[in-house]
């Protein structure tokens, strides 16, 4: 059955984006065992530091006083999010049956959550 590509399907394709960026900061901050910054010069910690990054130092992330990520960091937060949602809405865009996919995936995992929820409902009458 072919799925028609639709503006609400871009909507709660951008929302679970977003959800992924929040987790991807929080996986960055929670999970970093080792300091990402390791000095004030951004050549030293591109070479040394594995997680530290041209983009790091370009876009300004937010590091603590130790050198980790900060998951307090509302810019951190707005980064991840932004680029979650910005690549994410380009793939369904920009790459051929991409946003079909995804679109097929939204509307299957609604139908799940309907015929779970009548279910639900026709055992509870049961």
């Amino acid at each position: 059955m072919e799925t028609e590509l639709a503006t609400w399907h871009f909507v709660v394709a951008g929302l679970a984006f977003a959800l992924f960026g929040v987790l991807a900061h929080v996986g960055r901050a929670v999970f970093n065992v080792f300091p990402d910054k390791l000095s004030d010069m951004p050549a030293v910690n591109i070479l040394v530091s594995n997680d530290y990054s041209w983009g790091d130092h370009l876009w300004g992330v937010e590091f603590d006083d130790a050198g980790y990520y900060r998951l307090d960091s509302l810019k951190n937060l707005r980064l991840y999010v932004g680029s979650c949602v910005l690549g994410g809405l380009a793939a369904m865009l920009f790459i051929d049956g991409a946003g079909q996919a995804i679109a097929a995936l939204i509307d299957a995992g609604i139908g799940g959550f309907v015929d779970l929820f009548w279910q639900r409902i026709a055992d509870l009458t049961a």
